[in-house]
């Protein structure tokens, strides 16, 4: 089980660490925008930064579970 659980474990931790990225590179392009393209291209980039953190939660709180579920196995 844990030859399962540790790779997918991984795969949860890069996930997170690529929206964390994706989402501070949208909130660092979001002043940029602005000045382009106006309120539409803030308004855009803002959801992309909800969408990213959102993503970052999610995948955290998924590797946080198989964490616990290790650690139960282990016992």
């Amino acid at each position: 089980m844990t030859y399962v659980l540790i790779p997918l474990l991984l795969i949860f931790m890069g996930l997170a660490v690529y929206s964390l990225v994706r989402g501070i590179v949208a909130f660092l392009n979001t002043t940029r925008e602005g000045l382009e393209r106006g309120d539409e291209g803030i308004k855009d980039m803002q959801i992309l930064q909800n969408k990213m953190m959102f993503n970052r939660i999610k995948y955290q709180g998924l590797a946080v579970a198989v964490v616990a579920i290790l650690l139960a196995v282990a016992r």
